[in-house]
């Protein structure tokens, strides 16, 4: 009783922390599955399953708001979608297909990546539109936008990235604005996240499964609103520094004991 208990707080506060840090920056989806798996040790499955649902929760809340402040290409966020269900798809047979040792390591790498590329990411805004004309040509061709999307949501299902970690310096970097990049990722990782939590709970082993769900969308839901309504007072490039060195520190430290362990 006091196990279950303590395992519902620990998935409420930790969906409550990164839900205040996605409402505030829009990044930290990632350090889910690394908490849930790392710290909790639970199964991989069990922890993408919840990472996911927590992922589409916040996708939605978050794609609703740019939507509103029309930050959203929705004739963008179509086509990646088109690439991204089967991409989703292909990332889980993929992962539960291969040992565990080896999702943790693909887990542990990729979230390491994105706290680096966060850090060495220049704090500058793209102010690029994609009706522009300095976007990217690939973005002109549809199959090309379809591809990416069933690229970046094949890794993302694949390792547990929250999708907007991948796909906005990409989109960013192909011309798009980057308030339309975050807007059209956060509904995207929607997308990623709806053959992932069938998927991951398909081969999950959980046996609180509901109480863990309620607990999990409990805390993302009250984590993201509450950051929203801060986001405007708080220093965000101080915060991301902040955030990549601790999921560089805690990566580099599940790798380690990862080796160890092996």
């Amino acid at each position: 009783m006091y196990t279950n208990l303590f395992l519902l707080s620990f998935v409420i506060g930790s969906n409550l922390i990164i839900g205040i840090l996605l409402g505030l920056s829009g990044i930290s989806g990632f350090l889910l599955p690394l908490i849930y798996v790392g710290v909790l040790d639970m199964p991989v499955h069990d922890s993408l399953a919840l990472s996911f649902l927590s992922f589409s929760v916040s996708g939605i809340i978050g794609a609703y708001s740019y939507w509103k402040s029309k930050n959203m290409d929705l004739k963008l966020a179509l086509y990646l979608s088109i690439g991204s269900l089967p991409g989703a798809f292909l990332g889980v047979q993929i992962n539960v297909m291969i040992p565990d040792f080896l999702a943790k390591l693909l887990l542990y790498v990729f979230v390491l990546l994105a706290g680096l590329s966060i850090l060495l990411k220049k704090n500058k805004e793209n102010t690029n539109s994609l009706n522009g004309n300095n976007h990217s040509k690939i973005l002109d061709s549809s199959l090309m936008v379809v591809l990416l999307g069933f690229l970046t949501s094949a890794i993302c299902s694949l390792t547990g990235a929250g999708g907007p970690i991948l796909l906005v310096p990409l989109l960013a970097s192909l011309g798009v604005n980057i308030r339309v990049a975050v807007g059209v990722s956060l509904l995207n990782s929607v997308v990623i996240a709806i053959p992932s939590i069938f998927g991951y709970f398909a081969h999950a082993s959980m046996i609180n499964t509901s109480s863990l769900i309620i607990a999990s969308l409990i805390g993302t839901i009250v984590g993201i609103v509450t950051g929203a309504r801060f986001a405007t007072k708080v220093p965000i490039h101080q915060l991301k520094i902040a955030i990549a060195i601790i999921t560089i520190l805690s990566s580099a430290y599940m790798l380690v004991m990862l080796k160890l362990g092996a």
